[in-house]
């Protein structure tokens, strides 16, 4: 009988799943069990991103909501796009996926134009990123491309985490820079007329010309002088 009752108290033990500790938010986690985000949880780790959302989700009051593309998502992209970025570059990449407050479904329908990230104050115009709603629909866009928020993938009043269809680019990284400006046609020189037209040599030749010309006509003018003074010489 009391082999019995042991047997029945242990049993009853074993089936009482012990209460799971309260762990502090893990945004690597929450992507982990969502699965299909290996290249954000990736990128995340190398510019220690996920460090930082979990602790400033675990030490402050502030929110935050992360715009999580998918591994599809980065598939998209051309060849070499990630590689092709400097460690600082991954870094704003990353933190433009994510706005410094917790907006929920609801409230994308009433924010204001454009949305500030941690990548950087949109009013510079390197990182805009606005929303627009169509019904429950909430669509994203960057100035260099449009993605979709397709569902939620976690939301408990301080971290909102989207599942968006395209890797968010901003403008400052994937923008077309602006065409050089063409370079302004060389001023027309009006040209000089006579002896400017001519090099330096035409014009001693030209200079030359003139002073055998004056010589000439002292010739004939001394030989002139001659003839008339030569007769009255021979009449005296």
């Amino acid at each position: 009988m009391l082999l019995c009752l042991f047997q029945c108290a242990t049993t009853v033990v074993a089936q009482t799943p012990a209460p799971a500790p309260a762990g502090p938010t893990n945004i690597t986690k929450i992507l982990e069990k969502a699965g299909q985000y290996t290249t954000l949880i990736r990128l995340c780790k190398i510019t220690q991103i996920c460090d930082q959302i979990n602790t400033q989700l675990n030490n402050s009051n502030q929110g935050l909501t992360v715009f999580a593309p998918t591994d599809n998502a980065f598939s998209n992209l051309p060849a070499g796009t990630l590689n092709s970025l400097t460690d600082q570059q991954k870094v704003s990449l990353v933190q433009f996926h994510i706005l410094p407050a917790f907006l929920s479904m609801s409230q994308f329908q009433t924010v204001s134009n454009p949305l500030r990230t941690q990548a950087g104050d949109s009013a510079a115009g390197a990182f805009p990123l606005n929303v627009t709603t169509s019904g429950s629909q909430v669509n994203v866009s960057t100035g260099v491309n449009d993605a979709t928020v397709a569902n939620t993938v976690y939301s408990d009043n301080q971290l909102a985490v989207y599942q968006v269809d395209k890797v968010l680019l901003p403008l400052s990284l994937f923008g077309t820079p602006a065409p050089a400006a063409a370079p302004s046609p060389p001023k027309a020189t009006k040209k000089k007329s006579g002896a400017a037209d001519s090099p330096v040599g035409g014009g001693a030749d030209v200079d030359a010309s003139g002073a055998a010309g004056i010589a000439v006509h002292g010739a004939v003018g001394l030989g002139i002088a001659r003839v008339l003074i030569c007769p009255t010489f021979l009449f005296l």
